[in-house]
């Protein structure tokens, strides 16, 4: 069992950096002024502060989440998500590429692109990705009843299986 003993939990969790949703929440965070934000890059919310130290030009992260172009997770035949590697320049894994928000702010060029996925821990034996809703990704503990729906691994398997067959 997981040692904060919950069941399901997000996948904030296995984040390796701090993951800022608004330009204000990065520099009260850091202390830092967010670089300004390019259209002609996806958007990016965490930054590597290791990275611009890195004697390569490019840095790779063996966990990521893989996303469509379209920006929905990749779902493998077994119903899970799948994962990735990422490979970005050390530049660009240094630092964020964050949208503006707020009042006033809308429709902003290149904000609308699937952002670029935030590298992630190896899942440990006991945890697994899973679906709770279309189009979310959580984790949970392998072989774990979950006392809100209470299935069990067997009921979702073949769940997974009616609803692919009936293409939803």
């Amino acid at each position: 069992m997981s040692a904060n003993s919950e069941i399901r939990y997000g996948i904030e969790r296995l984040h390796l950096f701090p993951y800022y949703q608004t330009r204000e929440e990065f520099k009260k965070a850091t202390g830092m002024e967010p670089a300004p934000f390019s259209s002609l890059k996806p958007p990016k919310y965490w930054f590597d502060p290791a990275a611009k130290d890195s004697t390569r030009r490019n840095i790779s992260y063996d966990n990521v989440i893989a996303y469509h172009g379209n920006g929905s997770p990749v779902i493998g035949a077994d119903g899970k998500p799948m994962m990735d590697v990422l490979v970005i320049s050390k530049d660009e894994a240094a630092t964020v590429n964050i949208p503006p928000k707020g009042l006033g702010v809308a429709n902003v060029p290149g904000a609308d692109v699937p952002e670029v996925p935030p590298p992630m821990r190896a899942l440990n034996p006991d945890e697994e990705l899973f679906v709770p809703f279309p189009g979310l990704i959580g984790v949970r503990i392998k072989g774990t009843l979950e006392a809100d729906r209470g299935f069990t691994e067997e009921d979702r398997a073949m769940l997974m299986a009616i609803a692919a067959k009936l293409g939803v």
